[in-house]
This record gives C-alpha cells, sequence and structure tokens, in this order.
C-alpha cells in the first residue's frame, strides 16, 4: 500500500502543474525516467534545476537505493554532483530515508504566484521583447553577475524553451540594468534569470521591467504569473511580495554526505 501524503491531493495536483511548467520553461538537455523519478542532466550549465532528481510522486518509494546508484552513476558520467531536488511530490519517505543516510538539504527555495486580474499594469512600459539572444544573454550575463563561460549553456537553455518565451532587458545606452525572461505557457506567465545590475539595484528597474513583461504576457492570454526564488533572498522576496505574490510551496535540493 502507498504510503499517504502529508499534503492532500488538492495541494499536488497544483504542485504538479508549476513543476511541469518549470520544466517546459527551462528545459535541460538530457532527461531520463526511472519511475516517477525525472532526471534531468546539463552538459553545458551547472544549474541545479538542470542537474538533479526530480521525483514526482510520493508514494513511488521502492528500491530507493538502488535506483539513487543509478542516478548517480549518470550524474558521475556527467561530472556533475548527485543532487536531488525535493518538492512537496518527493514525499516523506524518500525524504526520511535521506535524513538516515545523512544526505544534506541546502538551497531552498519558494515557489510563488500571482493571479494577473489583481495587478495593475495600466501604467506598464510597454516594451517588445529582445529578438537577438547573443545581445539579451550577453545583458543578463552582466546584470547577474555571471562568468562568461556560462554563455554557450545559456543560449543552449533559452534555445531549447518550446513554450513563448520574451526575452526583456531595461538598458541605458548599451548599458543593461536589469534583465528577465518571461515564458508564456498557457495561462500561464513564469519569471526566470530576473537580475539587476548590482550598482543600479534599489531604483525601481527590477520592478518595471517585471510589470513590462506581465504586461506582454497577459495580452497574450496569461492569467497567472508564477516564479522561483531562494528563500535566502530577501530582496527579491519583498519586490516579489510587494507585487502581491504568495507562496504557493517550497523545494530545496539533498546531496549525499561529502559531497
Amino acid at each position: 500500500m502507498a504510503p499517504v501524503s502529508r499534503h492532500p491531493a488538492s495541494v499536488l495536483a497544483v504542485v504538479r502543474r508549476y513543476e511541469a511548467a518549470g520544466f517546459r520553461a527551462w528545459p535541460a538537455a538530457a532527461v531520463h525516467y526511472d519511475g516517477t523519478w525525472v532526471v534531468r542532466l546539463t552538459a553545458g550549465h551547472p544549474a541545479k534545476r538542470l542537474n538533479s532528481v526530480n521525483p514526482l510522486d510520493p508514494g513511488d518509494t521502492h528500491a530507493i537505493e538502488e535506483r539513487i546508484g543509478r542516478a548517480a552513476r549518470r550524474f558521475d558520467a556527467y561530472g556533475r554532483p548527485l543532487t536531488f531536488r525535493m518538492s512537496p511530490l518527493s514525499g516523506q519517505v524518500l525524504s526520511t530515508h535521506l535524513d538516515k543516510t545523512g544526505w544534506n538539504r541546502f538551497d531552498e527555495s519558494l515557489v510563488m504566484r500571482l493571479p494577473l486580474k489583481e495587478l495593475e499594469l495600466g501604467a506598464a512600459m510597454d516594451q517588445i521583447p529582445l529578438k537577438d539572444i547573443s545581445r539579451f544573454i550577453g545583458a543578463s550575463l552582466r546584470t547577474s553577475g555571471s562568468d562568461a563561460s556560462l554563455r554557450p549553456g545559456l543560449s543552449e537553455v533559452i534555445g531549447a524553451i518550446q513554450p513563448e518565451a520574451g526575452l526583456f532587458a531595461l538598458e541605458d545606452g548599451n548599458e543593461p540594468l536589469a534583465t528577465l525572461i518571461c515564458v508564456h505557457d498557457g495561462d500561464l506567465a513564469g519569471l526566470f534569470e530576473v537580475a539587476t545590475e548590482k550598482s543600479s539595484r534599489n531604483k525601481g528597474h527590477g520592478r518595471d521591467l517585471i510589470l513590462s513583461a506581465l504586461k506582454w504576457a497577459r495580452l497574450r492570454g496569461a492569467r497567472e504569473a508564477w516564479l522561483q526564488v531562494e528563500a535566502g533572498n530577501a530582496p527579491a522576496l519583498s519586490l516579489y511580495r510587494s507585487l502581491g505574490f504568495e507562496e504557493v510551496y517550497r523545494y530545496h535540493y539533498r546531496r549525499p554526505p561529502g559531497a
């Protein structure tokens, strides 16, 4: 008999919807399935969400150690540390097993949402997304302070996004101030890679760009905005909450001892 999740079925259905949207919006280069565990790996980019095991059914708990071993071999082949991304879909049985075997827990994040009908967008800038992916990636790397070595991997990820992706950049001449990606997927508008250049923070640039992107998405039929943000990113959380975003659920990462 499958163990009963501590989350009601209605909550798990909502989580599954956002998890699926996240996979489509930020696609890994290689995807493997072991039961309902989704193993995502990307040689060109080290992001944890692109290189993690994502369990999607709390009741799928058979042969845990054997399956962890199979996943570990895949990660070794990619030169990535074995990483599990634990959402409410992972279930208590797997979480308890990882606790007992000494796995580390780190980097908790929130998934947040905002009904777009409740957002006042009349004063938001009408902005057309960039068509030049190379230009956007250069701006994104600068605003986020990321290493230029990530350019090929980021280009590969963006190029693989299947839903409509709007690449937004707020610039002062040739200087990028803020950047983000808005993925329009049916009635959802997902915000990714939201960043403001360090010397330009606390000036409202990020807020202005988010409102422009959501205005663009709403005009295309999006009814709800959503995003993922690290629990320790206080400035970003403050901004999102001020816009009306509310927490839906949380996830975190796990790695084996010594990883």
